[in-house]
């Protein structure tokens, strides 16, 4: 009788379930950690200012200078984008109409000349955009 009765083996499974809830966990840590930077990352120097104080920027509007005084304007969620000077003035003009009392933020690498960060705070001025502040470390 012993030959009739013969164990069968239990084919081997997988549980794939909890094989996708620890999956699942990790992607969802990856998005949750990952730290998401605009393509077009500026090599900007910002000078170290001991006076500045707290650099509490809550405006829309960044106006970039790299070391090559290129200009780089940003409106709240848009990329920054490379304009030149009279884009530039026009933009500024177009954020008037939306707001006048709208604060503009100035980066401007260390090593910017002089005369292409007075350009963009003269344009500010003449576009009536007067509440514009300089970025320092």
């Amino acid at each position: 009788m012993s030959s009739l009765y013969q164990k069968r083996r239990k084919r081997p499974e997988l549980n794939l379930v909890p094989l996708i809830d620890v999956l699942v966990m990790l992607i969802f840590f990856a998005f949750v950690t990952m730290q998401f930077k605009s393509m077009t990352t500026l090599n900007i120097t910002l000078p170290k200012v001991d006076t500045a104080g707290k650099n509490e920027f809550k405006g829309t509007v960044t106006i970039s200078i790299d070391k090559d005084g290129v200009i780089s304007f940003a409106t709240g969620a848009n990329n920054n984008r490379v304009v030149t000077d009279d884009q530039l003035i026009g933009l500024l003009e177009q954020v008037k109409k939306i707001d006048r009392d709208i604060p503009v933020l100035i980066k401007a690498d260390e090593t910017t000349q002089l005369k292409k960060l007075a350009f963009v705070m003269d344009a500010c001025r003449k576009t009536g955009l007067n509440k514009f502040s300089l970025q320092s470390r």
